[in-house]
Parts: C-alpha cells; sequence; structure tokens
C-alpha cells in the first residue's frame, strides 16, 4: 500500500493532480475540494489509498487520514466503488457521512450524485455498525495540505464549474449553481469576514473566494433544485 505521496505538485486538473515525487509524476485522483487546497509548485503531502484492478492501478488522495479511511469502509458497500465513494466524500465531509448514516438521513445520501433512494438504503443497513459515529471536533482538523484554497477574481468559477461537471452535474446545472453562490464569493473577495448566504467564511483573513467553502455551497443549492 501506498499510504502517503509527498512532492512537488507539478499540475492540477479537475479530478487529478500530478505530484512529482523523487523525479517520478504520480497522478492521484482526489476530490475537487482536496485539489482546490494545491498549488502548482507548492510542496504538499497527501495521504493516499492505491485502488488494483486488473487493468489499471489508481491512486486516490486525501485532504487527511480520516477522509482515507471513511473512502476505504463506504467500498465495503454493495454498489460503492472508489469512484462514487470520491463522489460522495465530495458532496460531504467524513462526519456529515457518518451522521448521515448514523441516523438514516436518505435525503443526505441521495444528494451524491449516483446514489438512489435503494442505493441510500443499502449504504445505510450496511455501513451503520461500520462507519461509527461522528469524531466531532472542526471540519478538516488535521489536514496535511498546505495552504487554503482561494481563488482571485473570478478564477474560482472555472474551478467550481469544473468540480460540478466532473461530479455529472450538466452545464446548465453548473451554471445556475454558479449564479447562486457569486454574492458568496463576492463577500469573500471583500475580506469583511461576514457569513454568506450558506454560512462560509472567507478563509486566511479574507480577500479571496474559498474554493471549497463555494463548492460545498454550490452542491447545496443543486441539492434543493
Amino acid at each position: 500500500m501506498i499510504a502517503f505521496v509527498r512532492g512537488t505538485i507539478a499540475s492540477v486538473g479537475l479530478d487529478t493532480a500530478v505530484v512529482e515525487v523523487g523525479g517520478v509524476g504520480m497522478e492521484v485522483r482526489a476530490a475537487p475540494a482536496t485539489l482546490a487546497e494545491l498549488r502548482v509548485g507548492a510542496t504538499a503531502k497527501l495521504p493516499t489509498s492505491l485502488v488494483v484492478r486488473e487493468d489499471s492501478l489508481t491512486l486516490y488522495g486525501f485532504a487527511d487520514d480520516d477522509e482515507r479511511a471513511v473512502f476505504e469502509l463506504l467500498q465495503t458497500a454493495s454498489g460503492v466503488g472508489p469512484r462514487l465513494a470520491q463522489a460522495m466524500l465530495a458532496v460531504h465531509r467524513p462526519d456529515e457521512l457518518r451522521r448521515a448514516v448514523a441516523t438514516e438521513d436518505l435525503t443526505a445520501l441521495t444528494k451524491v450524485p449516483g446514489i438512489g433512494r435503494k442505493g441510500a438504503q443499502r449504504i445505510v443497513l450496511e455501513l451503520k455498525d461500520r462507519l461509527g459515529a461522528p469524531i466531532g471536533g472542526s471540519a478538516g482538523a488535521g489536514a496535511a495540505l498546505p495552504v487554503a484554497g482561494v481563488a482571485p477574481g473570478a478564477a474560482w468559477r472555472d474551478q467550481v464549474r469544473g468540480a460540478l461537471l466532473g461530479l455529472g452535474w450538466s452545464a446548465r446545472e453548473a451554471e445556475s449553481a454558479l449564479d447562486a453562490v457569486a454574492p458568496m464569493a463576492e463577500e469573500m473577495a471583500a475580506g469583511n469576514g461576514a457569513d454568506g448566504a450558506n454560512g462560509a467564511k472567507p478563509t486566511n483573513g479574507g480577500g479571496a473566494p474559498d474554493v471549497a467553502a463555494l463548492l460545498r455551497a454550490a452542491l447545496r443549492t443543486l441539492s434543493r433544485a
């Protein structure tokens, strides 16, 4: 098992990043919020999970060890592969997933593209005793990433749009969600520290939109549509 990779970020795409480790570029597949934290040229350490298939080796990267542990536990449920597990972690934080399973919150689980009501019921049935209770504490505690996911000017739109398209939403749905969270991005850019309509705040003192927070807000908007 490759427990983690540490190296220079060579590139960041819609659903993968390339980390240069000892002169070798390792492609790591990660959730949009995790990718939003990475900066080309910066050094980062990512906990990883290697998924071995007959015709492929895929390395998945995470913000912290807890996210990786939940990713691996999710795949013990029938019908949940690595891509769906990653999509679940793109929509919900690990503790939110624990809470949804523990309380049998099917509505929360069906917010994930690719999970219907029957699939959500199966996940609850099979994982209720495995995921355990929410750990608590502040979201993102213990993350191994180097910087907050802030984006200057309108660059946040491209990053959030790409993340939504990668999660399976249509271009029209993505644009609608972007318009809905634009006022929050403007508040973040102003650096006034006020809560946005969806409860997000600027990070690192404000002054630039927090891509991860905007992505979560956009997903909440789409789940209500």
